[in-house]
């Protein structure tokens, strides 16, 4: 018993000495891994920690420069709707002003060629009736001086055949 006693606190200080060997070298790795390890992890977890804030903060400054450039695209495109209608509209205006000018003109031109075409058959009416005259004289003499067999004056006979035809172009 005293030998299992002396064992038991044999044992008891062997295990108390072994413990206070771990504890000690624990301690001195816990001091080494805090010297070596845990200050070079804690530096790269807080510059991480750090990107990772400024990586935040410029996507929250590209998201709101992406909603300033939508809407600055959105005023432009507005504004460029707004011009096209106004050239839309302004061409409308050229055409119908150009459409009634070319209308005016073309009744203008109608408006020549029949007065044109008028005076050209007035002309020519008086230009008939000449010929007609003449015509109708010297037949009426050379009828009259067979009827009659004597000579008329061609002269007293164009005067009267002159003023037959204005009575029949009086009817």
């Amino acid at each position: 018993m005293i030998n299992q006693i002396v064992l038991a606190g044999a044992s008891e200080g062997l295990a108390l000495g072994n413990m206070l060997f771990v504890l000690v070298a624990f301690l001195v790795l816990m001091l080494l891994i805090k010297h070596f390890a845990w200050g070079p992890v804690v530096k790269m977890m807080e510059s991480r920690a750090d990107k990772v804030s400024r990586d935040l903060d410029s996507a929250e400054e590209a998201r709101k420069q992406a909603e300033a450039d939508a809407a600055e695209r959105s005023a432009q495109l507005q504004t460029a709707r707004t011009d096209a209608n106004g050239i839309i509209a302004d061409a409308k205006t050229a055409a119908g002003k150009q459409r009634d000018q070319i209308v005016a003109d073309a009744h203008a031109a109608a408006q020549a060629t029949k007065d044109q075409a008028l005076a050209q058959i007035e002309q020519e009416r008086a230009e008939a009736m000449a010929g007609v005259k003449n015509d109708v004289a010297e037949l009426s003499v050379s009828i009259a001086q067979k009827i009659i067999q004597k000579e008329l004056k061609l002269d007293d006979q164009k005067a009267l055949i002159d003023a037959y035809i204005e009575g029949l172009g009086n009817k």
